[in-house]
């Protein structure tokens, strides 16, 4: 190879090194511009509750889902993971705003190559098939293409922490199948039972009681009209709630990694000694800072890509809604690289929102007026600092993450109200937010004053006009329903 070309092909590396780099910074249903890029790693929702099964009220659960909008039929991929990944929940248990407890989670590809015999006797050749399964997915042999994780429960500072492996309960061993997704009817005659077979024992280190793992599709649960609401509000919003039932993503599934854990495990001891139980969350997926494209994929052994360099953050999910909503659009790839602890320079988005002047431009003439009192502070309250005397934090550092009294004891599944605190449930958002919990309306609300005295809209009912109805759910781990078939037959 001549200089010059030895010269070429180092300036395509570095060029590929550096567009790896650089978009290494962007969560929720492709909120930000970057994360529409890489949705295998798009933050959809997190869920975090006391758990409501029965006999399982010393336990909380976690639920983070990411990879959104995914239809059923979506074969013959379907929605793997990324392997060159790392999906994370972190826990605040002293209210500073820094991780003291982070669940990071490693998928990995696991492939067996399906090879059929074709051709005239005596002149066969062996050819691999091209999709996942070859029969009952279900049977030894007949899938060529699953993934496993791993758990890794680090204390302290998460990338400079102290790291132990979670194991499974049962069998001791250090990785986790996940179930493929819901193919269809022919693939899985029980899809159901057979996801419910990846619900695992998990022992984590440093907890004197196991708790219970799954990462796996799920059905949608979100209830909302993404086309409407962003298309300026596109609805009614002050016509009936559940006008129009489950909304846009009622046909879609999700991919949701689910812990249940003590709640001992995580309050933590600092803050059992200070009496305050209150735990605060979010979640994050993070890549490699480089990623450089392989032009022959197959013929060295690597994937399409290879990447490398330090794991930097893409995506983060707190509260519901804040990056779609609240952070001004220059600002949404900003925030998902962000972490609470450096929150303070979002501040302006929640003291001085846009959305409360929007709502006021688009239905001033059905009587809808922005409060105009500021600061916002009773923004900051619902968004950085917990409410007080339900799940605000004894010296809290105001920050942007979903938080959890576990001390409040859990509302059974049939009688949970979906507006939560505002409903007169305190056991629901946003002390935590359930599948059931209806953020739209909530947050609708108190953008337009619900928690302040003196607005003008305190009291209207806003809606977006859509509601789950809990039937879809399930009373159990993990909570969400089995997710939609590919093919009903």
């Amino acid at each position: 190879m001549n200089t010059a070309i030895k010269r070429s092909a180092l300036a395509v590396a570095v060029a590929g090194i550096c567009l790896g780099a650089s978009l290494g910074q962007a969560s929720s249903h492709r909120e930000a511009p970057f994360i529409t890029e890489v949705p295998k790693v798009d933050g959809t929702d997190f869920y975090m509750f006391r758990s409501y099964e029965t006999g399982r009220a010393d336990f909380v659960t976690l639920i983070a889902n990411y990879l959104p909008l995914q239809d059923a039929y979506g074969g013959p991929n379907y929605f793997d993971l990324d392997e060159d990944a790392i999906y994370e929940i972190h826990i605040d248990n002293d209210g500073d705003a820094v991780e003291d407890l982070t669940f990071r989670f490693e998928p990995s590809d696991v492939f067996n190559d399906i090879q059929l015999s074709v051709g005239d006797t005596g002149a066969e050749e062996m050819v691999s098939v091209p999709l996942k399964n070859i029969g009952d997915a279900t049977a030894d042999g007949n899938v060529q293409a699953s993934q496993e994780y791993s758990v890794k429960v680090i204390r302290g500072d998460r990338r400079t922490g102290t790291v132990q492996t979670a194991t499974n309960a049962s069998t001791g061993m250090d990785t986790f199948d996940k179930p493929l997704d819901n193919i269809g009817g022919k693939s899985f005659t029980d899809y159901a039972g057979y996801a419910d077979g990846h619900i695992y024992g998990i022992n984590i280190p440093g907890c004197s009681i196991n708790g219970k793992v799954f990462v796996g599709q799920r059905k949608e649960a979100f209830a909302v009209n993404l086309g409407e609401i962003f298309d300026l509000v596109n609805t009614d919003p002050l016509g009936p709630r559940n006008g129009e039932g489950a909304g846009d993503l009622a046909d879609k599934n999700v991919t949701s990694f689910a812990l249940e854990v003590p709640t001992s495990c995580l309050t933590g001891t600092a803050a059992n000694s200070s009496g305050d139980p209150v735990i605060g969350a979010w979640t994050t997926a993070s890549v490699r800072q480089a990623r450089v494209l392989n032009p022959a994929p197959s013929s060295n052994g690597k994937g399409a890509t290879v990447e490398g360099g330090a794991y930097t953050q893409v995506s983060r999910l707190g509260m519901p809604l804040v990056n779609e909503v609240v952070i001004g659009l220059k600002d949404k790839d900003l925030f998902n690289t962000s972490e609470p602890k450096d929150d303070g320079q979002f501040l302006t988005y929640v003291t001085h929102p846009t959305l409360p002047e929007l709502l006021e431009i688009l239905f001033s003439s059905a009587g809808a007026q922005a409060p105009n009192t500021f600061p916002r502070n009773d923004l900051v309250t619902a968004f950085l600092t917990g409410v007080d005397g339900v799940n605000m934090p004894v010296g809290v550092t105001a920050s942007e993450m979903l938080r959890l009294n576990p001390a409040i004891a859990a509302t059974p599944a049939g009688t949970q109200n979906d507006l939560g605190v505002l409903g007169g449930d305190n056991a629901g958002f946003p002390n935590g937010r359930r599948p059931v919990d209806d953020t739209v309306d909530a947050a609708l609300r108190v953008a337009m004053g619900a928690l302040t005295t003196d607005a003008p809209n305190k009291d209207t009912p806003f809606t977006d006009g859509v509601q789950l109805n809990p039937a879809e759910l399930r009373t159990s781990f993990p909570y969400l329903a089995t997710p939609l078939a590919g093919s009903p037959n």
